[in-house]
């Protein structure tokens, strides 16, 4: 459990609040064993919140996308995101609209997997079962629909549509829901895929490049679409507000103090033995120095006893 803030923590936490908009018990704990690691980190992550030029409510779209990822499912940064989102304005609407966007982070098995099927395929010499062929009625209507719904194409598609219409279909049905029915402006949506794709969870350059590709054609700025990336960078504190309780819990079971010098209870155990040994040897000699004088008593006692028969 954290002690009471001292005058340097008590700052810090003024500081952290102001730059980043608020705080969570989550910060306790790291604030009260490292300071100095803290106040690194509060630097490093405020740089967007200080000059970035997407608005707070978008800046937490990213986080709660980079938090629900399937790639990363994390649960409590995840509530504290969509919390401050809801407080900065953001209606249901727009935070289930980041959901849905972030939720087709799975299709990239089949991106990135039918790309390497062809490959084997080739090496297998069964190169003519996969050759390209001239889009039929029904393949043409779908890649017809999907640019139009999601405002692309990408050769990451062809390989998809022709190999399997049906699954196509119904991707593209999932796909478009935000971009048939949602609220947000198109590159925010196009923000959101950079952000789960760029994260340190999934890094998927493919999807990265027809991302930004995209986000440029909506009118995104360089300055924003670094944003996303700056945003999207801190995700690595997680290592430390999920470890830090974890080794808090630990240190609890072993019954190890969370203040105070480890050092000193290490010398502190040999003095004690020492001093047990030292003790021990002691009470050795007291109890056989009354026993040899008991024994020359009864030596004495029955020498007086032979002289009295005699």
């Amino acid at each position: 459990m954290a002690r009471k803030l001292d005058a340097r923590r008590k700052k810090l936490k003024t500081e952290f609040t102001k730059a980043r908009g608020y705080w969570n018990a989550l910060w306790n704990d790291i604030l009260d064993l490292s300071p100095e690691f803290f106040e690194a980190y509060m630097q490093y992550s405020s740089v967007p919140w200080k000059n970035g030029p997407l608005e707070p409510k978008v800046k937490e779209f990213i986080y709660i996308a980079i938090d629900a990822s399937t790639t990363h499912l994390h649960d409590q940064g995840l509530r504290v995101h969509m919390g401050n989102a809801l407080r900065y304005g953001a209606t249901k609407e727009e935070i289930m609209e980041v959901l849905q966007l972030t939720s087709v982070l799975g299709i990239h098995t089949v991106t990135m997997g039918v790309p390497i099927l062809f490959e084997q395929m080739k090496k297998a010499g069964r190169e003519s079962e996969i050759a390209p062929r001239p889009l039929d009625a029904r393949r043409q209507a779908l890649k017809d629909q999907f640019t139009k719904n999601r405002g692309y194409w990408s050769a990451l598609w062809d390989g998809v549509l022709q190999n399997s219409p049906d699954f196509f279909e119904s991707y593209m049905n999932l796909s478009s829901v935000p971009w048939l029915h949602g609220v947000l402006d198109p590159k925010i949506r196009e923000f959101i895929y950079i952000a789960i794709d760029a994260a340190t969870t999934h890094l998927y350059e493919p999807g990265t490049h027809v991302h930004i590709e995209n986000a440029l054609k909506h009118g995104a700025t360089v300055d924003e679409i670094m944003e996303v990336f700056q945003l999207t960078a801190v995700l690595g504190i997680h290592s430390y507000t999920l470890g830090i309780p974890a080794l808090l819990d630990e240190m609890k079971k072993a019954k190890i103090p969370v203040h105070g010098s480890a050092r000193k209870s290490a010398t502190k155990k040999p003095k004690s033995k020492a001093k047990k040994k030292v003790a021990k040897k002691a009470a050795k000699k007291v109890v056989k120095k009354p026993v040899k004088k008991a024994a020359k008593k009864t030596v004495k006692k029955k020498a007086k006893k032979k002289v009295a028969r005699r």
